[in-house]
């Protein structure tokens, strides 16, 4: 199994966490994996996918570069996420698409898997090749702005670095 399947697998885990014991059992497994980073340092996954979401999402959280984001930092930015373009319906704004009414830490961490899994192997980082869809990063606070002003925020298009770029998906 190539990397893009397994991170296709860690993927279908958290979409179908609340149905079945197995992806409960798969994602815990695979969160709670050891893994060496680029410093030579031992981490879990889980460590790792909190690094990589506080730097993709919570620049402006006040948390400190290269720190995991945490349930707040997580809670207050799961918001700015849109799929494709901006708006205030499930099948554009990325929390409500994946069922996520509540961000706290029971699930901050399932949450920001989610979403760096979907970006490397999930069906987004599919949409990007096919589609053209991005992950698109708000403004602050969108729950407060008018619609008007939410199709209007500057929004930022994000990819994960490292990610699979051909299309035959083989993570080559």
């Amino acid at each position: 199994m190539n990397d893009y399947e397994m991170g296709r697998q860690f993927y279908e885990s958290i979409v179908h966490f609340d149905e079945s014991d197995e992806a409960k059992e798969f994602y815990y497994r695979t969160m709670d994996m050891k893994s060496i980073n680029a410093s030579g340092h031992e981490e879990t996954i889980r460590d790792r996918i909190l690094r990589a979401y506080g730097i993709l999402f919570c620049e402006d959280t006040g948390l400190e570069m290269g720190q995991p984001a945490g349930p707040d930092e997580v809670a207050a930015t799961a918001d700015r996420l849109y799929i494709g373009s901006v708006g205030y319906d499930s099948k554009h704004w990325y929390r409500m698409k994946y069922h996520f009414p509540v961000i706290d830490d029971d699930n901050y961490d399932r949450f920001a898997a989610l979403v760096v899994a979907d970006l490397r192997s999930g069906p987004l980082r599919d949409s990007v090749f096919e589609d053209g869809d991005m992950l698109l990063v708000g403004a602050a606070d969108p729950l407060h702005m008018t619609s008007e002003e939410r199709k209007n925020q500057k929004v930022s298009a994000v990819r994960l670095p490292g990610g699979y770029d051909n299309d035959d998906h083989s993570g080559r």
